[in-house]
């Protein structure tokens, strides 16, 4: 693994502080499902993603370590109220939900994340939430019947007012079938041009984990695409493999090239840009407030 992808761990307490908060309730975050690389960093700074619905996907995407291919967990009914308390011990003034995808669901879990955000704001009013959904595609009718539904689900969340409303692309419009099993380029793009349908006023983030294959062009397609549906924000980071079972790297980007691309994105109109090898969808994510 290159130099620069290699960080300090963290301080033992601060990090402990926040596991405990999250182990104590029994709740999850993405920072540990997902093995993020600053977890460190950010659990020294009080900080986390809450990953909510539990920690199993029903998706299968080559590159997550989130646990998937067995039965998810039934909802915790008093995981919103307990995310609300983490949130309040921790004193956070923006906060990131997240959640696995929830296939299984009635309404894909759209209606869970509205219940969580309420009950933040209820103990913590002034906090700032921002969503990273999955795309709330599921069931078996019609394309024409399961995008009204879709509609119907991001139209829940956008009704629930996010500081920011997140939904990854994860990378080029190639390689989408391989690395993001049971997802669509396309579908992902009508979550963000939906969002901004619903309410222009609300700001729509994605983000593309670079190191699966894709060129430095087709990276640059993606990111016009997506200006293309108004998304405002993004992110660019390197995919590290989480284990064996995983999709392999094919390349590692350079800070250097990451900061190229960076300012492309930027040349686009994009309001805020992170690009970089650590950058994570949440990382530093109050800073384009």
């Amino acid at each position: 693994m290159p130099e620069w992808l290699r960080r300090p761990v963290g301080k033992a307490s601060e990090i402990s502080t926040v596991q405990k908060i999250i182990k104590q309730r029994q709740i999850h975050t993405i920072c540990e499902e997902g093995r993020c690389p600053n977890r460190g960093e950010c659990y020294a700074q009080k900080t986390a993603t809450f990953l909510l619905m539990g920690p199993i996907c029903t998706r299968a995407c080559g590159f997550c370590q989130v646990d998937k291919g067995h039965a998810p967990m039934p909802l915790d009914p008093q995981e919103p109220e307990k995310i609300a308390e983490s949130v309040n011990l921790l004193g956070l003034e923006y906060v990131v939900l997240t959640s696995v995808a929830r296939d299984d669901l009635a309404d894909q879990g759209a209606g869970w994340f509205a219940t969580t955000m309420a009950a933040i704001r209820k103990t913590n009013p002034n906090t700032q939430i921002e969503v990273l959904t999955p795309d709330f595609w599921g069931g078996r009718a019609t394309d024409l019947e399961v995008a009204e539904m879709q509609r119907q689900r991001i139209a829940t969340v956008v009704a629930a007012q996010p500081a920011c409303f997140n939904h990854n692309i994860e990378t080029v419009k190639r390689l989408q079938g391989p690395v993001r099993r049971g997802a669509k380029y396309e579908r992902s793009l009508q979550v963000l041009q939906v969002v901004k349908q619903l309410n222009p006023q609300i700001p729509t983030k994605s983000g593309l984990m670079l190191g699966h294959g894709e060129t430095e062009s087709e990276v640059i397609e993606a990111m016009q695409d997506l200006r293309t549906v108004d998304c405002d924000r993004l992110t660019l980071g390197q995919y590290m493999r989480p284990s064996l079972e995983h999709l392999p790297v094919q390349k590692y980007w350079t800070p250097a090239e990451f900061e190229h691309l960076g300012a492309i994105a930027r040349a686009m109109g994009f309001s805020h840009v992170r690009s970089g090898p650590l950058v994570r969808s949440s990382y530093h994510a109050g800073e384009a407030v």
